[in-house]
């Protein structure tokens, strides 16, 4: 088993039962106990769970988003895939706020080699286009949160109040017809919702495990997006009804 792999199984294992031993871990992925110990202390690193004597507890509750350093290297592939679909949606020339999100950082790395001018609203996706030759770089003011760094606060909400975009292109932790967009941390609600009041047109950009979850803080009703950009695993029942609601949905 790779080892991204691997710590993703020890993490889902650990969350689930709350805590686990070294010895069940091991016998459940196949390794060693001393490759056990070691994945234990890279997820302990990331603040993913916590260590104790021939073990580790999580530190993840079920409704909280899983750390930044954890979900960066899950379905890179397939994110690559939606990021390119969204960069085929954007015109040269277009202005464009760029949420934060393991998503929208392919997203970043994707519009790298256009022009656009894009104000990115993490301090990852800032360093992936930092060094971009034809793209004009705009850099709002805020509070990066840890792991994450998303930038958040009335800095971040004051800057995108003084711009207007051509498009929004917006990650999500919940996307419904229903519940419409919502996201888990309140201030990177209040963001998204800064982002949308702001742009003409709006992309969401979300795996198709996130169309039928719905997060704590509430963004903005589905009939907000005008397109949602996702697998070809999503539900056709969610999809449907996210047409139904006058969303265009591409499924990569």
């Amino acid at each position: 088993m790779a080892s991204v792999d691997r710590l993703k199984q020890i993490t889902e294992a650990v969350r689930e039962a709350g805590q686990l031993g070294v010895a069940e871990l091991a016998e459940r992925t196949g390794a060693s106990e001393m490759t056990i110990r070691r994945d234990l202390e890279t997820l302990a690193s990331q603040g993913i769970l916590e260590r104790y004597r021939g073990g580790a507890r999580t530190l993840l509750l079920r409704g909280d988003e899983p750390p930044f350093a954890m979900r960066v290297h899950e379905g890179s592939e397939l994110k690559q895939r939606i990021a390119a679909e969204v960069a085929g949606l954007i015109a040269d020339g277009e202005s464009v706020v760029l949420d934060s999100g393991t998503t929208c950082l392919e997203v970043a790395r994707a519009l790298a080699h256009r022009r656009l001018t894009v104000l990115p609203l993490s301090l990852h996706a800032v360093h992936a286009l930092t060094d971009a030759p034809q793209l004009t770089l705009l850099v709002p003011g805020g509070k990066p949160r840890s792991g994450e760094l998303a930038l958040t606060g009335p800095l971040t909400l004051a800057s995108l109040a003084a711009l207007r975009f051509d498009t929004a292109i917006l990650g999500c932790c919940g996307l419904t017809a229903t519940d419409g967009l919502t996201a888990y941390d309140l201030d990177d609600a209040a963001v998204k919702r800064a982002a949308i009041a702001s742009s003409r047109r709006v992309i969401a950009v979300a795996e198709a495990a996130k169309l039928s979850r719905t997060a704590l803080a509430f963004v903005a009703p589905a009939a907000t997006l005008h397109a949602v950009v996702t697998d070809h695993t999503a539900a056709p029942e969610e999809t449907d009804a996210l047409t139904a609601a006058g969303v265009t949905v591409r499924r990569v």
